[in-house]
């Protein structure tokens, strides 16, 4: 792949950060993440995720940390950013979490671009209960689908790929 443009650029570039400095993100960031999210497909365009945002002088921030391995980064992170799907809007459970997952590519990406870094924590959603009571939010209708940790990065990310003939189940 040797074609260069922006967005292209910014999926090969994007890591994941889990060292972040102490300076605050902005509010506008902030708003400029989640108004990307939103922008992600979803079957019938039903666009059943929700957003709440956890900053670090929140007292739910240190709560939400004793409910995953990677507390440090939940500690560490200026910003939590939990994604949920609400049962009440989504149709197909496949469809609903394939669109969850663009959503938090697009946020993602979006951090990246407006030089912040993100780690999706994944692993917190096994203690899914515990979270959503934590929230103070009813089982019934949300599921956390992700937290990302957000901040400025103290760390460079690094990745590797495998070849994209790897990928393939045949040639093209």
């Amino acid at each position: 792949m040797t074609k260069s443009n922006p967005v292209l650029d910014a999926l090969r570039g994007r890591r994941s950060i889990r060292k972040f400095t102490n300076d605050p993100v902005d509010r506008e960031d902030i708003a400029t993440i989640l108004d990307a999210g939103r922008w992600a497909p979803s079957g019938l365009n039903n666009q059943p995720y929700r957003f709440l945002v956890i900053h670090d002088d929140d007292a739910r921030a240190e709560s939400l940390a004793e409910c995953t391995k990677y507390g440090h980064i939940v500690k560490a992170a200026k910003a939590l950013i939990c994604i949920f799907l609400d049962k009440e809007a989504t149709y197909s459970e496949m469809k609903d979490h394939q669109g969850a997952g663009a959503c938090i590519q697009n946020m993602m990406l979006a951090a990246h671009s407006l030089g912040l870094g993100t780690v999706w924590l994944g692993e917190i959603v096994n203690q899914q209960d515990k979270v959503l009571d934590k929230l103070n939010l009813p089982a019934d209708r949300y599921e956390l689908q992700v937290v990302i940790a957000t901040g400025h990065p103290d760390q460079k990310g690094s990745a590797t790929r495998n070849e994209l003939s790897e990928y393939m189940l045949e040639d093209f």
